[in-house]
């Protein structure tokens, strides 16, 4: 099917919920049809795919298997991969109509320099350029072939997130719009985003849960949503 939107999602045992909820509110946003894949680590493993011992300062499960999504697409079309902590409010599509072929990988360009040396759970919060780009990135699959499962799992952290595994940056377009907006202050947010992150940490963790602002809000009906029981009265 050609207007199949393949979607990878970064899978983290501790963020089951919030992985549930994103992908219903793809699905319940979206015109077209998609294919939705979690990245699930020990699945990976099992199939000889991603070995990599944990680094130190890896946060999530899916730190570095986001760049096996070229390779699982055996390096042809394009697809996108997305954090689990996301919250899509608009039709996905309006992200996968900006793909340029001219890129080999497009995201947003943030400039994003943290103030907390932790996050979620006191997780470490790591700083470098390009900080949460490849949080959401469409891929070209078919130009990353730098992305073996040999140079994944060898390569360091920083030269995955860094997309030094690119000949250059002009390969590197940039995703318009506000998908992947990092939500630093809920109560200071913008709250129609066409997808929020809650890049430290969201509602689904105790310890980030604000019953007084409207992403939590948000997310608790989406939530809600996800999970009604269906009553024809």
């Amino acid at each position: 099917m050609t207007n199949l939107i393949p979607i990878f999602i970064g899978y983290d045992y501790r963020e089951r919920a919030a992985t549930n909820v994103l992908i219903d509110s793809l699905y319940q946003n979206s015109n077209y049809p998609l294919s939705i894949i979690p990245l699930v680590t020990n699945q990976l493993r099992k199939n000889g795919i991603y070995y990599r011992s944990k680094d130190p300062k890896q946060s999530t499960d899916f730190s570095f298997t986001r760049f096996l999504v070229p390779y699982l697409m055996n390096f042809d079309g394009w697809a996108i991969f997305m954090d689990c902590d996301m919250l899509c409010q608009d039709d996905i599509a309006e992200l996968w109509n900006q793909r340029d072929e001219k890129y080999s990988v497009m995201c947003v360009k943030h400039i994003h320099e943290p103030k907390n040396k932790t996050k979620f759970l006191g997780e470490p919060q790591t700083s470098y350029p390009k900080k949460n780009w490849s949080s959401l990135m469409l891929i070209n699959c078919s130009k990353c072939k730098n992305l073996t499962v040999e140079y994944v799992n060898s390569a360091s952290g920083l030269d995955l997130h860094r997309f030094n595994w690119l000949d250059n940056d002009n390969e590197i377009g940039e995703i318009k719009g506000t998908w992947n907006y990092l939500v630093q202050d809920p109560k200071k947010s913008n709250s129609n985003a066409s997808l929020i992150h809650w890049t430290l940490g969201g509602p689904w963790f105790k310890e980030q849960r604000d019953y007084e602002d409207i992403l939590t809000d948000k997310w608790f009906n989406a939530r809600e949503e996800s999970m009604r029981l269906y009553d024809d009265d």
